[in-house]
């Protein structure tokens, strides 16, 4: 069993996925699936081996500003957008 994702997708990109899922009968998660195995095929092969993985972690300190819904993404998301 696989783990549980949101993810934020193009409208016009997600419908022509459910549509090629619906004409393949095959589930939205295969079909994604299958994409990022290709891609991360195409890359290893790209580069002879496969490419490190580079993780950024902030090193600031205090953690979510006020009214931040860590749980939320909608709240993140806002939160991010804010200029102040």
């Amino acid at each position: 069993m696989g783990m549980k994702t949101t993810l934020d997708l193009d409208d016009e990109l997600l419908a022509r996925a459910k549509s090629l899922a619906a004409r393949e009968r095959t589930s939205l998660t295969s079909l994604i699936e299958e994409g990022l195995r290709l891609r991360l095929r195409s890359r290893r092969r790209a580069s002879g081996r496969a490419a490190p993985a580079r993780l950024v972690v902030h090193p600031g300190r205090g953690g979510l500003a006020a009214n931040v819904d860590p749980l939320s993404n909608r709240s993140l998301i806002e939160a991010a957008d804010d200029d102040t």
